[in-house]
């Protein structure tokens, strides 16, 4: 501890020194040229030592200093000079940045340090070599990070002299050019030696960025070889959400698409998710609106639930929905539809059951499936997922669903609404975990009310078998000090969540990296470290959503076939989701949650629809709108609706927050009456009535009084 107090003390010293004393018109090229007419020696181990030390302490203008070395010394003796101060004076700023922080930062800040570390582990000094040939970080930052890193000193060194020494040309080769004009005139600076320097000066971080990235691309690609032709444009694998519409885009651009599905045409949106789910929601809604008819002053008998015609009627949607999706549209749209297994063998050919296929694009678009936790016991009683639930026969009577998302609100009160005893259990501390606390608490208030049991800050410990029943032993790791249960069941659905389909793919083999959550890692164009192969979809998230796959892509088809011309970064600024209980939760954007955790300060406007006419009418005044905006500002940044229809009024925020459109205008925007759409009119009328021009009312009120009595 000592030793680093005397070296902070030490250069503490130095740069008081240097502040005091003016040390910056010693790095002047007044200075030097002076000197060096008398002391020419001398001048240059001067400027050598001065070098030196500035890059040690990190002190700002190295570039400048670069310059001037070539007006004082010359293109050669100037370059030799920089390139080895400049080595010399980073290594010692290297070497100060470990001795005082390495430790202590890579202790504290390991988990944000990590990707820089993996890169020095795996790729060592060719890492460093690209970080200096490309500028586009200050060397002196470069020079500090690199001390926080494993990185060997030896290492470090000898790669900064390489690496420096193309820039350290240009920078001297354009102070040598200057040193060569008499008198600072238009004449004499727009000369083509100095103008070549100067350009040579501007494109130079792009034709080193673009001949490292060949150098990287051969790397990449050593070891397989790229056919001359190809069987198709583009390889789509995977027939789900993000896979059709790849292909769809694909053909559109008058591109030949092989589209490869070893198992249904559609994926799970259409066979084992949303549409079966809303098909059996809509049968559990009808029940629960017959239920209330006598609200509505309707007296009926007591509904029946003929459990088998719901799950066949579920079917029937699936029947009625697949041709949208099938093999024949899309061949008659000019897609090879090809059945069976694929995987990927080389960055241009993929494989399906023996037959191989070159592409000069591929797109990953595998999707997910649902976590099965390892769970002592599970495996025994026959646990139900998203995926097998559609071949339930009969009703379970007692149902317990583990994982309190999305999938398992809506499910746990569509199956309480056919007549099962439904247990919901959450291990986290509420339902919905990544909602506002007040829009979860609201969703469970609502399924208390139908009779589903909600057990929340409760895990799944064990699971075991008796003759005709199965039972799970509870248990809370929370604060709250809750009991242990044992909840005995019929059928229980596993729904906590999903993981990307990954394996057996050909992905480990390439080498291609996955995230920590298992997902395909990608850049911001949807590329992985393949450029010619991407990915969308559920396989790359971080929304596992139908429509999110949808939107990522056309961004790698446009991407994949065009990215030569034109690239676009994905946009996840205004993706909607909607849970589809009942009252739905819809939102897109913010929400209070997500604005403390980044710390955005947001203003908070709250219309409750127990006052809006036409929910009134329906008898479902149930619910609120909220948005949040930037404070002052009419500007949205996000917004939740929960109540009737909330996916589809959800739709309005989202176009207005796409194209910048802020309440304001959406306050002046004429609404049919009565329609469940006013609610968004008036929530902004409630933010217009907070924002009210108090000092003009006052005047205005004032002129309209001015000629009443009394």
């Amino acid at each position: 501890m000592a030793k680093k107090i005397s070296l902070l003390l030490a250069i503490g010293f130095l740069l008081w020194v240097y502040i005091t004393f003016d040390g910056q018109r010693y790095l002047s090229v007044d200075f030097f040229r002076d000197f060096y007419l008398q002391q020419p020696f001398l001048t240059a181990a001067v400027y050598f030592c001065a070098y030196v030390m500035a890059t040690a302490l990190s002190i700002p203008g190295a570039a400048l200093l670069t310059i001037i070395g070539g007006m004082v010394f010359g293109l050669w003796t100037g370059t030799l000079l920089v390139s080895f101060a400049s080595s010399l004076g980073a290594t010692l700023a290297f070497l100060v940045s470990r001795f005082l922080l390495r430790d202590w930062v890579q202790e504290k800040f390991s988990g944000h340090l990590k990707t820089i570390n993996d890169g020095v582990k795996k790729q060592g000094g060719s890492y460093l070599f690209s970080l200096r040939l490309i500028p586009l970080f200050p060397f002196w930052m470069i020079n500090l990070v690199m001390g926080l890193t494993p990185i060997k000193t030896s290492t470090f060194y000898w790669v900064s002299q390489l690496g420096m020494l193309a820039g350290t040309l240009v920078y001297v080769n354009a102070g040598a050019s200057l040193s060569n004009i008499e008198a600072f005139s238009a004449a004499e600076i727009l000369t083509p030696t100095v103008i070549l320097s100067f350009a040579l000066l501007a494109i130079f971080p792009f034709i080193v960025r673009a001949i490292m990235g060949r150098l990287e691309l051969r790397k990449l690609y050593s070891g397989y070889k790229k056919p001359k032709q190809f069987d198709t444009n583009l390889i789509v694998i995977g027939a789900g959400s993000a896979g059709l519409v790849s292909a769809y885009i694909g053909a559109t651009l008058k591109a030949r698409v092989t589209l490869i599905e070893k198992f249904q045409m559609g994926g799970d949106c259409l066979n084992t998710g949303c549409v079966p789910s809303k098909a059996l929601i809509r049968a559990a809604k009808a029940m629960a609106e017959i239920k209330k008819a006598s609200e509505l002053g309707i007296n009926v008998a007591a509904p029946e639930v003929d459990f088998t015609k719901v799950m066949g009627r579920v079917q029937d949607v699936i029947k009625t929905i697949e041709p949208h999706d099938s093999v024949e549209r899309y061949t008659n749209l000019g897609v090879d539809c090809v059945s069976g297994r694929a995987k990927i063998i080389s960055p241009w050919v993929v494989e399906v059951d023996g037959r191989e296929i070159s592409a000069e694009k591929i797109i990953i678009a595998t999707g997910a499936r649902p976590i099965v936790p390892p769970i002592p016991g599970l495996d025994q009683v026959d646990p139900l997922t998203s995926e097998n639930l559609w071949q339930l026969d009969n009703l379970p009577e007692r149902f317990l669903i583990v994982g309190g998302g999305a999938i398992g609100c809506e499910l746990a009160q569509a199956f309480q609404r056919l007549g099962s005893q439904v247990t919901l259990v959450e291990m986290q501390a509420q339902l919905l975990p990544r909602d506002d606390r007040h829009v979860a608490s609201f969703i469970e208030d609502s399924l208390k009310a139908e009779g589903v049991r909600v057990l929340t800050n409760y895990a799944a410990k064990k699971f075991s078998t008796c003759s005709d029943h199965g039972s799970v032993s509870l248990s809370s790791d929370s604060e709250a000090e809750l009991e242990d249960l044992e909840i005995e069941f019929d059928r229980v659905l596993v729904a906590i969540g999903r993981v990307a389909n990954t394996d057996g793919f050909g992905l480990q083999e390439l080498g291609i990296p996955l995230q920590a959550n298992g997902t395909i890692a990608t850049d911001e164009y949807l590329r992985t470290c393949y450029p010619n192969i991407l990915a969308c979809g559920d396989v790359v998230g971080p929304y596992q959503l139908t429509h999110a796959a949808s939107h990522q892509a056309w961004y790698a088809v446009v991407n994949g076939l065009l990215g030569r011309f034109k690239k676009f970064r994905v946009d996840y600024r205004v993706i909607p989701q909607v849970v589809f209980t009942d009252p739905q939760i819809a939102r897109v954007g913010l929400n209070e949650r997500d604005a403390a955790a980044q710390n955005i300060d947001v203003e908070v406007t709250q219309y409750d629809l127990s006052d809006l006419d036409r929910a009134i009418a329906d008898n479902d005044a149930k619910g609120f709108v909220k948005v949040l905006t930037k404070p002052g500002s009419d500007s949205i940044l996000g917004a939740t609706i929960v109540g009737p229809q909330a996916g589809e009024l959800i739709s309005e925020f989202v176009i207005a927050m796409k194209n910048g459109m802020g309440l304001n205008k959406m306050l002046s925007t004429i609404y049919s009456y009565p329609t469940l759409s006013e609610a968004n009119r008036f929530v902004a009328g409630e933010w217009k009535r907070k924002h009210v021009p108090e000092r003009l009312l006052a005047i205005l009120k004032r002129y309209l009084q001015r000629n009443l009595r009394g």
